[in-house]
Parts: C-alpha cells; sequence; structure tokens
C-alpha cells in the first residue's frame, strides 16, 4: 500500500498540491505534449524573391553557386531545412534566398532544385549498389584518354559510352599526347558509334577542342594520368586560382576529390572531376543500354526474360541477332553494342 504522504507529495510536484489525491480523476491532469507532437504544417514559404543559380563546387555542406550563371557572381550557400536531405551536386539548377551579396562569410540558403536535363552517374564498382551522382546537367562528357603512357584501355571508354547514352549526355572523345603514339587504330574501333572526337598534343594548338566546348557545359572524365589537369589548365588560365578559392570553404580540403565547374573566358563551363579508378555501371540495366541503338531497341522486346542481349552462349535465344540476319549491315553495330553491354558487367580493359 503506497504512503498517503508520499503520495500527497507526488501529487504537489504536479501542481495539484493541496487537494485530496483520492478524488482526483484523469481530467484533473494536465499532460504537456512532448517534443514533436504538434503536427508540422504542410505550407512552405513561396519564396518569390529567390534567384538562380548554378552550382559550381560542392563541399562538407557548402555549396558554391554562380548566380545567373554568372562566373564573377559567385556565392557560398546551404541547404535550406525544408530540402531535407535532397541530393545537391555540381551542374544542378538552384533557386537561392538570403544574402547573395557574396561577400566574405555570409551564407545564402538552397530553398529550391530544378529538374536535371542529364545526369552523369556511377558506382564504385559493378557489385557496389550506391549510385552517384556526378554531375548534372552537362550537355557532352569528353572521355580523356592517353594514346600513350598510360595506354588507353578501351573497357573505361566503354563504361563512359554507357554512362553517356543512359544519362543523357553526348559522348566525345578527347585523345591525348598524340605526339607519343597515333590516334587511327583506338579511332577505328569506335567508328561504328560515330563518337565525335578530338586529338591534342602536348606542344600542339587547343583552338579545335576550345571550339568544342565554347557556350556549353562540359564534364571531363579520365583516369589519373592521361592529361585531364593538362588540358583544364590550358583551356582555362585561371583553373589553379579558381581551385584555390574553392577549397577554402572546405578548409584546405584539396579539390581534386571532388568536381568543380570552371568558367571559361569565350563562354560555357568546364566540369573538372577526379581522377577515376573504376567507372562502376551496377545501376545500368541492359535494356537501358539498349535502348541508345534506336535499330535495336525495339526488338529487344521480344527477347525472352532476363535476357542480356550478349548472344551465344550467354543467351542464345537474343532476338537481336535476327535484325542482324535481316539487315547484314547492322552486324557491326550489334557488335559494338554487345561490347559495351560486356562491359558493363564485366572487368575493364
Amino acid at each position: 500500500m503506497v504512503d498517503s504522504g508520499r503520495r500527497a507529495e507526488e501529487v504537489g510536484g504536479s501542481g495539484l498540491a493541496g487537494r485530496d489525491w483520492r478524488r482526483l480523476d484523469e481530467s484533473d491532469v494536465r499532460v504537456r505534449p512532448g517534443k514533436g507532437s504538434r503536427p508540422r504544417s504542410k505550407r512552405r514559404p513561396a519564396h518569390t524573391d529567390a534567384v538562380a543559380a548554378m552550382v559550381v563546387a560542392v563541399d562538407r555542406g557548402r555549396w558554391r553557386c554562380a548566380i545567373d550563371g554568372d562566373p564573377h557572381r559567385v556565392v557560398t550557400a546551404m541547404r535550406a531545412r525544408e530540402l531535407g536531405r535532397t541530393p545537391i551536386v555540381v551542374g544542378d539548377r538552384v533557386q537561392l534566398v538570403g544574402d547573395v551579396s557574396g561577400r566574405p562569410d555570409t551564407l545564402a540558403r538552397i530553398v529550391r532544385v530544378g529538374e536535371r536535363d542529364s545526369v552523369l552517374r556511377r558506382t564504385a564498382d559493378d557489385t557496389d549498389p550506391y549510385e552517384r551522382v556526378v554531375v548534372a546537367n552537362a550537355e557532352q562528357l569528353l572521355i580523356v584518354t592517353s594514346l600513350a603512357d598510360p595506354a588507353p584501355r578501351t573497357g573505361f571508354i566503354d563504361r563512359c559510352l554507357v554512362a553517356c547514352y543512359t544519362g543523357g549526355l553526348e559522348p566525345v572523345l578527347c585523345l591525348t599526347k598524340a605526339d607519343l603514339a597515333a590516334p587511327d587504330d583506338l579511332l577505328d574501333s569506335y567508328a561504328d558509334l560515330k563518337v565525335p572526337f578530338v586529338v591534342t598534343r602536348h606542344d600542339g594548338d587547343m583552338s579545335e577542342l576550345v571550339d568544342l566546348l565554347r557556350d556549353r557545359v562540359s564534364a571531363l572524365v579520365g583516369h589519373s594520368g592521361v592529361g585531364k589537369s593538362t588540358l583544364v589548365n590550358r583551356v582555362v588560365p585561371d583553373a589553379d586560382l579558381a581551385t584555390g578559392e574553392v577549397s577554402a570553404i572546405g578548409k584546405g580540403r584539396h579539390t581534386s576529390v571532388s568536381a568543380i565547374a570552371l568558367p571559361l573566358p569565350g563562354g560555357g563551363w568546364v566540369v573538372d572531376t577526379p581522377g577515376v579508378r573504376s567507372f562502376g555501371l551496377a545501376h545500368v540495366t541492359p535494356d537501358e543500354v539498349v535502348a541508345a541503338f534506336p535499330e535495336f531497341a525495339e526488338a529487344a522486346e521480344e527477347c525472352p526474360p532476363h535476357c542480356g542481349h550478349l548472344g551465344a552462349p550467354d543467351d542464345p535465344d537474343c532476338v537481336l541477332d535476327d535484325v542482324v540476319a535481316s539487315n547484314g549491315a547492322r552486324a557491326t553495330r550489334l557488335a559494338s553494342l554487345r561490347r559495351l553491354l560486356a562491359s558493363r558487367s564485366g572487368t575493364e580493359s
């Protein structure tokens, strides 16, 4: 049996001192609502005064944004609370509110993220289920490959092509170190895919590459040592200065570990991405690759379930072989398609 004095003390501590606890019922007890028990309003600020910007760098919860795409009006911003964990990457078109002056120690807020026209995605490897968005809204992807030292890796090129076809980017082969080796054999292996290309050399003229990049948003991807940084420094004279300014928002973090958009002197942006060891495609399905080849896309719908479209012996009943039987001119295109499909699930060469 509970001591009546102790019970009275407990009741008194609840704001009911002086009253007989034996005469109380539940209506006499006031329960304070716990934290988070009040329903959150679904109404969100309209932010009609928000200004448009493009994300040019990301580092540790801070985004560098160019107002209206103007490289001379760059501000630092944070993600607004109402966006939750909405991913925001370099190239995203966003809306900003708050202090957009760009003065030191000022911070704007990203309140909206626009729809993406294209997305360059990759996974760490072919077994990693986590998909990483490298850059958004790039119009073209320059696949930077050296012709020698190191030797070209066609498996890596094929994987980048798959990422372009499934992500909505236009692929461009950018072959470097042509002073060390000729590009003919490598270009011949991609002739059937009609991939645009540009060939550069250490002491050569860069006008063709500059014309290709002008007034467009272009991403560059390549293995370490292929000359990607050299290209960027030649087409963007202030690249070292720009990357140094961006690293300041990350407390000295080395900028080569994240993508950064650099403005071109004649207009346009170059998105320099970190050198990669592998380009995983765990997020890409065979049908998504086939969709980039219109002459095979319709026929692929008649293939048996789970067909990988690789042909015999892996997929002996693949209908794509019938397309080639009726039109021999498509044989080389099918071979290229199957090479891309094989690279999606195999080891880079």
